[in-house]
C-alpha cells in the first residue's frame, strides 16, 4: 500500500483543534499504513514566537509532501508595519511560491442545512468556482504603492499563461461533472468585468480560445456586478465558474453565504505539483478553545485532498475514503441531530467529530 505525507499546519485561533478533528476523521477513513501527518509550524502565533510566519523548515516539509493540510490562520492586531495581516502571509506565501494557480471552492447545498434563498428548503445548489489564485490583483501584494501618504496604487496583472491554464482546468473539471442541476448541461461561467476594463476583456478572450478546445461544455459570461445577482436568482444554473483573483474570492464567500456559511465551505489550492487544503473560513480567536468550533469545512478540504491526491497517484482507495467522508458529513447534516453552531444547533466540535467518525467507519 502507497504511503503519502501530509504537511499539517494547524495555525491559530481555532486553527489545532478543527485540524485534530481532521486528522481523527483521516485516520479513521484510512489505513494507518496509508497517511503520514507532519505536523509543523507556521502562522500569526508562530510569528509572534520567532518572528516567522512560515519557517524555512516548514516550507521545505510542504513542498516535499504530497499535500497541506492548514488548520486557519490570523489573529487580530498581528500586522506588518504596513497593515496587512500576518496569518494570511502563510498560505500566501505557500500560494505563490509553489505556484498554486487554482483555487478550487465547491458551493454545495447539503440536505438538512436551510440555505437563506429559500424558506421551504427547496433551492438545489451545486457548483465549483475556480478563482485564479496567483495574478489578478493580488499580483500587487507586497509591491503596491503609497506615496506621501497621499496615494496608493495597486496594479491587476494578467498573463496569457496564468489565464489559460486556469481556464483550462475549469473546463477540465466541468468535464468530470454532470452539469448544472437546472439542465444538466456542462458549462464553464467566465466571470469578469470584459465590458469596462481591457485586462478582463483579454481574460474572456483567452477563455474563448481555450473553450474551442471543450467542444462538449457550454461557455457562458456573466459581470462580475451582474453574476452577484444570478447566484441569489438561480443558483441551479451555475456548474463551473471561473474568474479573475479578487472578483473569485470575493463570489465565493457570496456563494458560501448561500449554502450555509463559511463554516461548511471547503477549499483548495491547486498547482501541477503541489496542494494545500483548508477550510475557507478565518480563524475566530474569541471562540477559540472552547470546543464550539465546526470542523466541517476543514474535514470537507481533508475529503478534496484525498481526491486530489487519489487522482494524481491513480490510488482509488484515496478516492473511496474521500467518497465516504462526505457521505458521512451529508448523513450527519440531513439526520439533524448534530448540527453545529454556526448552522444554528448547540453541537460540540467533539460531537461533530464524533459523528462523522461513526458515520465513516
Amino acid at each position: 500500500m502507497a504511503k503519502y505525507d501530509i504537511a499539517v499546519i494547524e495555525g491559530d485561533g481555532i486553527g489545532p483543534e478543527i485540524t485534530q478533528s481532521t486528522l481523527s476523521v483521516l485516520r479513521t477513513v484510512c489505513s494507518s499504513d496509508c497517511l503520514n501527518f507532519l505536523t509543523v509550524e507556521g502562522g500569526a502565533s508562530h510569528f509572534q514566537k520567532s518572528g516567522e510566519v512560515l519557517p524555512q523548515e516548514t516550507f521545505e516539509v510542504c513542498q516535499q509532501s504530497h499535500a497541506i493540510l492548514h488548520g486557519a490562520a490570523g489573529l487580530p492586531g498581528v500586522t506588518y508595519p504596513d497593515g496587512t495581516e500576518v496569518g494570511n502571509d502563510l498560505h500566501l506565501k505557500l500560494r505563490f511560491q509553489l505556484d498554486l494557480f487554482a483555487n478550487v471552492r465547491p458551493i454545495k447545498l447539503y440536505p438538512g442545512v436551510h440555505s437563506p434563498l429559500n424558506t421551504d428548503d427547496t433551492v438545489a445548489i451545486d457548483y465549483v468556482i475556480i478563482r485564479e489564485n496567483t495574478e489578478g490583483l493580488y499580483a500587487s501584494r507586497g509591491g503596491g504603492i503609497v506615496l506621501r501618504e497621499e496615494v496608493a496604487t495597486d496594479t491587476l496583472v494578467v498573463t496569457r499563461k496564468g489565464i489559460e491554464r486556469v481556464a483550462r482546468f475549469a473546463f477540465d473539471l466541468a468535464t468530470k461533472r454532470n452539469g448544472a442541476l437546472r439542465d444538466g448541461k456542462r458549462r464553464v461561467t467566465v466571470c469578469d468585468k470584459a465590458n469596462i476594463l481591457r485586462s478582463y476583456a483579454f481574460f474572456r478572450a483567452v477563455c474563448d480560445e481555450v473553450a474551442k478546445d471543450y467542444s462538449g461544455i457550454e461557455i457562458d459570461y456573466a459581470y462580475a456586478d451582474a453574476i452577484t445577482v444570478h447566484m441569489i436568482k438561480r443558483p441551479d444554473f451555475y456548474d463551473v465558474i471561473v474568474a479573475e483573483n479578487m472578483f473569485g474570492d470575493i463570489i465565493s464567500d457570496l456563494g458560501a453565504a448561500t449554502v450555509g456559511g463559511m463554516g461548511i465551505s471547503p477549499s483548495a489550492e491547486l498547482g501541477d505539483f503541489h496542494g494545500l487544503f483548508q477550510g475557507a473560513h478565518g480563524s475566530a480567536p474569541d471562540i477559540a478553545g472552547q470546543n464550539v468550533a465546526s470542523p466541517i469545512a476543514t474535514i470537507l478540504s481533508a475529503a478534496l485532498m484525498l481526491r486530489w491526491m487519489g487522482d494524481r497517484h491513480m490510488d482509488n482507495t484515496l478516492n473511496d475514503a474521500a467518497r465516504r467522508i462526505e457521505a458521512a458529513v451529508e448523513q450527519v447534516l440531513a439526520k439533524g441531530e448534530i448540527i453545529p453552531r454556526d448552522l444554528g444547533g448547540n453541537a460540540t466540535c467533539s460531537e461533530i467529530t464524533g459523528a462523522i467518525c461513526s458515520a465513516v467507519g
